[in-house]
């Protein structure tokens, strides 16, 4: 579990393979190394991966076949910039919102605004997600906790102040980059509730949350 509050910037020392479609990735880092234990986990441009091997000035985590399908991880190149964090500890502030560190889609950088100091990044908006974006909703991009500016069928923007433009990958962006989307875990469960599939509750154990019973407790309105 994570907050989507970056840390630090790796950078991509090499990625090498260990199997059919599985591989080795070998990142540089500083920040990261507090307190670091084999097994430890660590989201990487927001993907929560495993610490199996690390030294004073670089981590080694493995990617398995369902990671590299699914993410950019299957294209990243030496150099790479990758926004770092390490999980939440009990008793932490959650200062962003609450992060999985799992790929739900993958979205286009397709327009970059700058407002004085500040920055207005437009994305493309996946069909497969949609459902779960909401203006001013929370959105995981490379594993940063942002805040949906605005919204229409096709895209989305973010407003990024200096110091998120500056200490993340945000700032490495050019329009076309490719970026890893998180869609709200919260939009997620309240979908599953309300409307429960084959692989949801069972006869018997229906939710009892409806449209309606959210609107008489205040949601929505």
């Amino acid at each position: 579990m994570f907050t989507g509050l970056i840390e630090e910037v790796g950078q991509v020392i090499s990625i090498s393979p260990i199997g059919p479609s599985q591989s080795r990735l070998k990142l540089s880092c500083k920040t990261v190394q507090a307190d670091m234990k084999i097994g430890d986990s660590l989201a990487v441009d927001g993907i929560c991966l495993t610490i199996v091997a690390f030294d004073q000035s670089s981590v080694e985590l493995e990617l398995s076949s369902e990671t590299v399908k699914h993410s950019l991880f299957g294209t990243a190149t030496q150099g790479a910039k990758v926004n770092l964090e390490r999980a939440l500890r009990l008793g932490d502030r959650l200062g962003g919102h609450i992060v999985q560190g799992h790929v739900d889609a993958i979205a286009s950088l397709i327009q970059v605004i700058k407002e004085g100091n500040f920055y207005q990044l437009h994305f493309s908006l996946p069909k497969e997600i949609a459902r779960y974006i909401s203006n001013k909703g929370s959105i995981t991009i490379n594993g940063i906790s942002l805040t949906i500016a605005t919204l229409s069928n096709e895209n989305f923007s973010i407003a990024i102040i200096p110091h998120s433009y500056q200490e993340t990958n945000l700032s490495a962006l050019m329009v076309g980059s490719k970026v890893h989307l998180e869609s709200d875990i919260l939009a997620r469960y309240t979908e599953s509730l309300l409307m429960p599939t084959a692989s949801g509750p069972k006869s018997g154990s229906e939710s009892k949350v409806s449209m309606e019973f959210l609107a008489e407790h205040g949601f929505g309105n």
